[in-house]
């Protein structure tokens, strides 16, 4: 029972703490005057990605590979069939076409380099660093043709960063926000990762599957609220751009960071299986991102039965 309650617990604290940290974060940024613009493309993404890194990189000192890197691959698989599919249930999402293509490209590669570094498994410090520096190299180049061209991906990038409520007050209580939210998603991500170490151990299910499942949702929680909170005003643009960035995000800096701070064993069912499937659902994003189709209730239907179906494989192979 008390494993569970440090599940439970530490969810709790990764969602709370997620989202005081992304409001402190923006809202410290406004106060120094940073650009609407660099802050839906930095601050945004790192900081609804925070969880996962807390997690990843918490599992992977404690020994459980498994769970650092099926944080990463079932995030990115429950952002698109999960998360994506219910805010289209929630109101369809339309996207212009072209307003994603650059993000989506940037995604395909991403993924690609991800499944790369799995691949070379162990995944050590050097392709950590290679990962990593992806990132970086996304975020500047993003940054320098949205302030070059003003294009759709500019105007949907500052728009992430109005969707964040900003905190009544002056820099202060941001900083203090900030704060709070760092101290919440390490506090929530240790009791994360302890918790899922001692079911595995005690059921004897892999931490690759833990880590797929319940540690993958967990941490996702942040680009959940933030995705639906957008398909209920209507804002299918960025619900989208949320699973995009997130996606991005994860492959490069998440599983980078880890690796540089501790290079991680890939378990051999995660290249089997999962990391297949991962492509396959960031293949279909693609498809929308580059084509502008519009993602219905129907096929947001789909895409939650689809995510169903692949936890329920999971589950079956756990027992």
């Amino acid at each position: 029972m008390s494993e569970f309650l440090l599940i439970a617990g530490g969810l709790v604290l990764l969602a709370i703490g997620g989202d005081v940290l992304v409001r402190g974060a923006v809202g410290t940024a406004s106060k120094l005057g940073v650009s609407p613009l660099l802050i839906g493309l930095v601050l945004v993404g790192f900081g609804t990605s925070m969880p996962e890194l807390t997690t990843s990189v918490q599992a992977a000192l404690s020994g459980s590979p498994g769970i650092a890197v099926g944080n990463v691959v079932g995030s990115n698989i429950a952002n698109i069939l999960l998360i994506l599919g219910a805010a289209a249930v929630i109101a369809p999402i339309a996207v212009a076409p072209g307003v994603l293509k650059r993000d989506g490209s940037f995604l395909a590669l991403s993924q690609i380099a991800l499944a790369v570094a799995l691949f070379l498994t162990p995944v050590g410090r050097t392709a950590g660093g290679m990962l990593f520096a992806g990132l970086i190299a996304y975020i500047g180049l993003s940054y320098w043709l949205d302030r070059r061209s003003r294009n759709g991906a500019a105007a949907l990038h500052t728009a992430e960063a109005e969707s964040v409520a900003p905190p009544k007050g002056g820099l202060p209580v941001a900083l203090l926000l900030l704060a709070g939210g760092i101290a919440g998603v390490v506090i929530g991500a240790k009791l994360l990762v302890d918790g899922a170490i001692s079911i595995a151990e005690g059921f004897g299910i892999s931490d690759a599957v833990i880590g797929l499942t319940v540690v993958a949702v967990g941490t996702s929680l942040p680009e959940l609220a933030a995705s639906v909170a957008a398909a209920m005003k209507r804002q299918g643009d960025i619900a989208l751009g949320n699973v995009i960035g997130s996606n991005i995000f994860n492959a490069l800096g998440i599983l980078g960071a880890t690796a540089i701070i501790r290079p991680i064993e890939v378990p051999p069912s995660i290249i089997a299986s999962d990391m297949w499937i991962m492509l396959g659902a960031a293949a279909l994003l693609v498809l929308v991102a580059a084509t502008g189709r519009r993602v219905g209730r129907m096929e947001g239907v789909v895409l939650l039965a689809l995510y169903a179906a692949y936890t329920a494989w999971l589950a079956m192979g756990a027992v």
